[in-house]
């Protein structure tokens, strides 16, 4: 039996994995969710155990996100609320980061975002209404040593947000940006990267605060919310 349409469609890239699937998840208890990844396979998996639905894209392929997007319309009709989530880490002195990691940093944390944003707006302007939500983090507001190229992504991204929520305000839809500090997922070690997650923020907090900037009532905007454990201080 098909799952009734609820309340709100959401569509979260990164989806299948991380804070994606958790607050995917979440969120598919009142909403319809539907998943943007390029991982077909994982995304079939998550279906047999959960009622989301998905689609397949690279974020970085513009000809993809059109269609992805394109096909969450012809489905749903409508596109309320978009979470940028999709993004990869990179970390370590500059001189010792090959260019071609460097460029899918940015191709993914910020073109990725920017693709994907530009391709739904229409639709949400057609409503008259929408919220985009784009998870940046704290190293898009704070400076670290051996950390240039992953921030410089996310400062980019924090720009992006910031002057998008002045340019779609006045039509009625809100831009969020969302600053989670380390967070306990596989994030790091599928960069190869093992890190020490006693002080990391448990996902289903993330989940929570970004269940609070979707739930917001439609005429307010959250410009930025942020969250660190206190043993990070």
């Amino acid at each position: 039996m098909a799952k009734k349409i609820l309340e709100k469609i959401i569509l979260i890239s990164g989806g299948s994995d991380g804070l994606g699937l958790a607050s995917a998840k979440a969120l598919n208890k009142e909403n319809t969710v539907i998943i943007l990844s390029p991982e077909k396979s994982k995304c079939e998996e998550i279906k047999k155990y959960f009622d989301i639905d998905f689609v397949i894209a690279d974020v970085t392929k513009e000809s993809e996100v059109l269609k992805a997007v394109n096909n969450v319309i012809k489905k749903y009709g409508k596109i309320d609320t978009l979470i940028n989530n999709a993004g990869i880490w990179i970390e370590g002195r500059l001189e010792d980061n090959q260019y071609a990691r460097m460029k899918k940093v940015f191709d993914v944390n910020v073109l990725g975002a920017m693709n994907l944003t530009q391709k739904v707006i229409p639709h949400m302007k057609k409503l008259k209404k929408g919220r985009i939500v784009n998870v940046v983090s704290q190293a898009g507001l704070y400076p670290k040593a051996e950390r240039s190229v992953y921030h410089a992504s996310k400062y980019a991204l924090r720009g992006f947000t910031d002057s998008l929520a002045i340019e779609l305000a006045p039509l009625g839809i809100a831009v969020s940006g969302f600053y989670p500090d380390k967070m306990n997922t596989h994030f790091f070690a599928k960069a190869g990267n093992k890190k020490d997650a006693k002080n990391f923020i448990e996902v289903d907090q993330a989940v929570r605060a970004i269940e609070f900037i979707v739930e917001t009532d439609e005429n307010l905007n959250i410009p930025e919310l942020g969250i660190k454990t206190l043993g990070e201080y």
